[in-house]
């Protein structure tokens, strides 16, 4: 099940990132179709502990029968919380793959990829109320020229944002097709699938407030975390890359790193990988998705 829902993406190196202590708690926050977590249940011993957070119904399909491990069916914006209701305010290590899965993409009705006509959802939760069509035929030229050019870093953001609310007086956009006929004169020639990957990429992103959670998580790791305990990240574009960077680095998002009376820099991460590391060419030629994939590692302070 899990090669075919979703392949893992630096697997070794998010493993070997982790450091694991065969005792230890660890957590992976993107669940998905169980490879990362998979491995580091390898490496625990009896009285380790996995905790998997997934908010995707079809994730939960691919849960294991191991008494060391625990589910957690919500998003990992609750990540604090989830591990304090089941009775545990220290971790030893932490992983995130901020990747829509290979399964999220290939299921035509979810609407996360230009490839299959559906309908415009791109909910990462089932239970989400806004859907991608909601925000083409809801939000103004405004919101959605801001929305595409800085989420889908697309450069004609605000003729595009102009064509959807200029085309959908006329008829809303609900699906794939709606949406390529409003905008085809936008849609540079022979750029076509990374110019609708981009602005997909934009939706998706305002759909499930992924910045905003992932803002959001990256705080809390820096309190559920003991001190040498690992955070391990990673993504597949810049606009999530720079706040992890910038958090392990700084301990902030923004601006430059805190100091105390003395000068001391106040910030919750050592920085273990001077650079990201990327995939080798031997990966890149069995998952081409691996290419933009860009790995983290931070050590708690």
């Amino acid at each position: 099940m899990e090669n075919s829902y979703h392949i893992p993406v630096l697997l070794k190196e998010c493993i070997d990132g982790l450091n694991i202590k065969p005792n230890g708690v660890y957590v992976d926050v993107t669940f998905g179709g169980g490879g990362h977590s998979r491995e580091i249940l390898k490496k625990l011993g009896q009285d380790g502990i996995l905790i998997a957070f997934d908010q995707d119904p079809d994730a939960q399909r691919n849960k294991f029968d191991d008494p060391r491990f625990l589910f957690v069916d919500q998003n990992f914006a609750f990540l604090k919380n989830n591990l304090r209701l089941l009775g545990y305010k220290e971790v030893d290590g932490i992983l995130a793959d901020l990747g829509v899965s290979s399964h999220q993409f290939n299921e035509p009705e979810r609407g996360f990829s230009t490839r299959f006509e559906s309908e415009l959802d791109m909910r990462m939760d089932r239970q989400g109320k806004l859907t991608a069509s909601d925000v083409l035929n809801t939000y103004s030229e405004e919101q959605l020229h801001k929305i595409f050019g800085i989420y889908g870093e697309v450069k004609n953001a605000k003729s595009l944002a102009k064509a959807v609310v200029t085309a959908r007086i006329a008829k809303p956009i609900v699906t794939l097709a709606d949406f390529k006929t409003a905008v085809s004169v936008h849609i540079p020639k022979g750029k076509e699938h990374k110019y609708m990957a981009q602005v997909f990429q934009a939706l998706r992103i305002e759909v499930n407030g992924e910045i905003d959670v992932l803002e959001r998580f990256l705080e809390q790791t820096a309190e559920v975390l003991k001190p040498g305990g690992r955070l391990v990240v990673m993504s597949y574009h810049s606009l999530e890359d720079r706040p992890v960077k910038n958090f392990i680095a700084k301990g902030k998002f923004r601006g430059e790193v805190e100091k105390d009376f003395y000068g001391n820099q106040q910030k919750p991460f050592n920085v273990v990988t001077r650079k990201a590391i990327i995939a080798d060419d031997a990966e890149l030629e069995q998952n081409s998705r691996a290419r933009s994939a860009k790995l983290r590692i931070g050590e708690k302070l």
